[in-house]
């Protein structure tokens, strides 16, 4: 009808359209920045063209992997796509800065593009395996996150075999066909000026501190032991959470009162809290229910107006924090809202976010320190929000039949059940037909005469006068059918007959009220009880308050716990999302060391060598340090986000390595350098394509860093980490990495064969003199 208007008043897939489409925009501008990063190193248009054109194709072949597996385009998996722009040109930029370095001095295109592919091709292979090694790890991770992260892990480590196929076959393709000779009389343009000039700027400043390092290498080994303390203390120390908390412009709430409570009552609390919210500027639209899983329950939505009509800092949790004294006021009925998450473990039902479960064998105990523990969580500053799922306050009548009274009149126990079934059961009196469908008529007292027990006093039970009962009654205007059955059974469940009754009445009968042959009596009783594997449980669920992290909170609930002093027969344990936290964050140390052995095994195989993976393996530490500091600079948690961020950075920061470690390996068994001499030279020839592989990655990761639009939340801590990590391995792994390299290459066996491993390297090459 005209009259009628519809609106949307809670909609789940705003926030994912909206985060969808910024992390579209993210992607775009990613690969944006890699190619610009090419650009501005090699300075030439044609160069700029082929790590975009790897780029593109690697991403549309991972499209067509994801769709083969059945992957979603999602937050997780556009979230690896947009990791993976800086990590698919690594390969490319590689052996591109490889054949141009051949072109600029002086070798045909053709056989630069071959030589430069066979000298790094097995550094690209090094670098690409040891990337998709540290994924097997995650693809083993148990649980609901490992299910969540799988996605991930296998879509960037399709991106990067993909990219490594490309890199090998159409980068030197387009090489040998776009690359051009540098024409000596034109003059280069002033941005390319500029470039080269601070480029050698660069790469002498970074010469001289070279030279520094391998004459102090005592001093280095030692900066690079406290580095790796470092690194175990921040890890230890950083502030633990699990998915970070975003801002998805959508509240949820639960609303507990009295189980007693009318519904009358429950709606009128219930408008009350409505009409606060709707007052607060920064909500649109709130729907809210009585009812759902408990007695004088309810539950609502809120939808935030969109982020750009808030005001500034209106984010959910503070609007939460905004309305929670204000709903405090109204009396009787306690409210608990919770920004609604894209990534929510499961867990029972609860009023608040994380839950703490208590199980025992004896209702009382449980009862009484499932209330003290809640008691003493409230006294902490770091939980807000405390509640449980007690629900005790439940009303319960008893009618107590006097039964000489009854038997005196011909009553029954029977009879009182039926007329009790009648006025407040659901018995069947009469079905009506039409043309099409059938109706069933529903006898019972009308609504507004059985609100509370008081409608006991007007029921009425008939009576036949004698020493025996009816078998059939009825209330109000129910007759007996039949006349000298049997007293009543003595089996009280079994005279639970609502089928017994008759509707239809034949004649007159008297009509005995049943407040004249019963009392009445109130008490308390359970209005449900909860069981967890098999024994009766309690759920205490809890918020943080603002400034502290699910660590915080797990350590709360524990402080509380040891302050009450529970007995033995009363255990808890974590549930839900405070459970899956706990358990991740106990597999985080494992799936650290697993990736590391796994990356060492790959290496070892691929460089025959026991010695040199451990080379590799020193630049670690200074990204892990380089990640943390960057998450607690922004003061963030040490998250499950986080966590991959550190594994992206295991497979990236080695690549410095590699690619050194490679050259000056090279070096050694093809001319007879010396380890100083030719991880000097390696150092100094591989800077450039370091470099540019680095930035490459960091600028990719950096507008997941900033982070645009809703949800940005969830990958701001994976851009951050990932940044943080690879500025502190360029500072450090340059200087570090060769020192590691000569001590370590003393332990390396050399075999008077070994020059027959090389590579075909072309000894024409200019080395730099020191």
């Amino acid at each position: 009808p005209g009259d009628v208007t519809l609106q949307v008043a809670s909609d789940r897939t705003n926030s994912i359209r909206s985060s969808l489409h910024e992390i579209e925009f993210t992607l775009v501008l990613s690969i944006l920045l890699v190619v610009l990063v090419v650009s501005a190193f090699l300075r030439s248009v044609r160069a700029t063209i082929i790590p975009a054109v790897a780029t593109v194709v690697s991403l549309l072949g991972t499209f067509g992997v994801m769709y083969m597996l059945g992957f979603s385009l999602n937050n997780l998996s556009l979230m690896a796509l947009t990791v993976a722009t800086g990590f698919v040109v690594d390969d490319a930029i590689v052996v591109l800065e490889n054949t141009a370095r051949h072109i600029e001095s002086g070798m045909d295109r053709m056989k630069a593009a071959l030589l430069g592919a066979r000298e790094v091709g097995f550094t690209v292979l090094s670098i690409s395996l040891s990337l998709v090694a540290v994924f097997i790890p995650l693809l083993f991770m148990g649980g609901q996150v490992g299910r969540l992260f799988r996605e991930f892990a296998v879509t960037l480590s399709a991106a990067v075999m993909i990219s490594l196929v490309i890199s090998l076959t159409t980068t030197p393709m387009m090489c040998a066909w776009l690359l051009r000779k540098e024409n000596k009389g034109k003059k280069p343009g002033r941005l390319a000026r500029w470039s080269e000039k601070g480029f050698g700027k660069v790469l002498r400043g970074y010469e001289h501190s070279l030279d520094w390092a391998l004459d102090s290498k005592l001093l280095v080994m030692i900066i690079l032991g406290f580095v790796v303390v470092l690194n175990v203390y921040l890890f230890a120390a950083a502030p633990k959470g699990f998915f970070p908390r975003q801002d998805t412009g959508q509240l949820n709430g639960g609303i507990r009162a009295d189980q007693s409570i009318s519904f009358q009552a429950m709606q009128d609390k219930l408008r009350q809290l409505v009409t606060i919210i709707k007052r607060d500027p920064a909500v649109d639209t709130v729907v809210a229910f009585t009812g759902g899983g408990r007695a004088g329950g309810g539950f609502m939505f809120l939808n935030l107006k969109p982020i750009d009509e808030r005001a500034k800092g209106d984010t959910g949790e503070a609007v939460i924090a905004r309305l929670r004294p204000k709903l405090a006021r109204v009396t009787g009925v306690s409210i608990f809202l919770n920004p609604v998450q894209d990534l929510r473990m499961g867990g029972r039902s609860s009023n608040s976010t994380y839950q703490y479960t208590l199980k025992s064998d004896n209702a009382t105990d449980l009862k009484q320190w499932a209330t003290r523990l809640a008691e003493a969580m409230k006294r902490q500053p770091a939980l807000v929000d405390v509640d449980t799922d007690q629900a005790e306050n439940g009303v319960e009548t008893f009618v107590t039949i006097d039964k000489d009274t009854a038997a005196r009149l011909g009553i029954g126990t029977r009879d009182v059940n039926n007329a009790l079934y009648n006025n407040f059961g659901q018995r069947q009196v009469a079905n009506i037909y039409d043309e099409l469908n059938q109706y069933r008529v529903i006898m019972g007292v009308a609504q507004r005469y059985a609100q509370s027990p008081e409608a006991l006093r007007d029921v009425y039970v008939p009576a036949r006068g004698g020493g025996t009962s009816a078998s059939t009654t009825q209330s109000s205007s129910t007759t007996q059918s039949a006349a000298g059955t049997p007293s009543t059974p003595a089996n009280l469940t079994a005279a639970r007959d609502p089928s017994s009754g008759s509707a239809l009445s034949s004649g007159a009968t008297t009509m005995v009220p049943l407040m004249a042959i019963a009392s009445f009596a109130e008490s308390s009783t359970p209005t449900s009880v909860n069981h967890q594997d098999g024994e009766l449980s309690t759920t205490v669920s809890f918020n943080l308050a603002e400034g502290f992290n699910l660590e915080d909170g797990q350590g709360a609930v524990k402080q509380a716990e040891a302050e009450i002093a529970m007995p033995s027969n009363v255990r808890g344990s974590f549930q839900g999302t405070a459970r899956a936290a706990e358990e991740s964050s106990k597999e985080q140390p494992m799936l650290i060391a697993a990736a590391i052995i796994v990356i060492y095994i790959v290496l070892g195989i691929l460089y025959e060598s026991l010695v040199h993976p451990v080379t590799v393996l020193s630049t670690l530490p200074s990204a892990g340090v380089g990640a943390v500091l960057a998450l607690l600079l922004f003061r963030m948690e040490f998250s499950i986000i986080a966590l991959i961020g550190v594994f992206l950075l295991i497979g990236i920061v080695k690549k410095n390595a590699i690619l050194i470690i490679d050259f000056a390996l090279e070096a050694e068994r093809a001319r007879g350098l010396s380890a100083v001499a030719a991880v000097r030279e390696a150092c100094l020839l591989r800077f450039r394509p370091i470099l540019m592989t680095t930035l490459a990655a960091a600028l990719g990761a950096l507008p997941l860093a900033i982070g645009f639009g809703e949800g940005s939340e969830l990958r701001r801590p994976l851009g951050i980490a990932i940044i943080g990590g690879l500025v502190a391995s360029q500072l450090l792994t340059l200087l570090t990495t060769p020192v590691v390299y000569v001590l370590l290459d003393k332990l390396r066996t050399k075999k008077p064969d070994e020059h027959e491993l090389t590579r075909h390297f072309d000894a024409t090459d200019p080395v730099p003199a020191k």
